[in-house]
């Protein structure tokens, strides 16, 4: 019977430590907050995003619920193009109404971008960049 202390302990080498190190950042403008863009557009495809994901969603629960039709059903065309149809819906839905919840949305994620805005200072100019930059809370 073999037991664990039978075993050979792995040996470990010695630790991967880079020789050089690379070059630092001795620009003058190193500590300058980077110019990424314009807001409006962060804002714009945040919304997007906010309102089309969450009527997709809501679309998608409402069909769930919903069975076949007795006398109107198109049948396999109609399953074909029901998902395109759904993303259309939920577009229109977006462009119409999905800033009243994706604002709020917006001034949460982004929060010193709100202030500024509030404040009625230009803003710090944001890209689609900052997206990638979200925290979970």
């Amino acid at each position: 019977m073999t037991t664990i202390s039978n075993f050979p302990a792995p040996m470990l080498g010695s630790p991967n430590v880079p020789t050089t190190l690379g070059a630092v950042n001795t620009a003058a403008n190193r500590f300058e907050a980077p110019d990424f863009g314009d807001k409006n557009e962060l804002r714009e495809k945040f919304t997007q995003f906010v309102g089309e994901t969450f009527y997709g969603q809501m679309i998608k629960s409402l069909r769930s619920t919903v069975g076949k039709a007795a006398y109107f059903d198109g049948g396999q065309a109609e399953k074909a193009f029901r998902g395109q149809l759904d993303q259309q819906i939920a577009q229109h839905l977006t462009e119409a109404t999905a800033d009243r919840f994706a604002k709020p949305l917006f001034n949460r994620q982004f929060p010193h971008l709100a202030a500024e805005e509030a404040a009625g200072r230009s803003a710090t100019p944001a890209t689609l960049d900052q997206l990638k930059t979200l925290a979970r809370r």
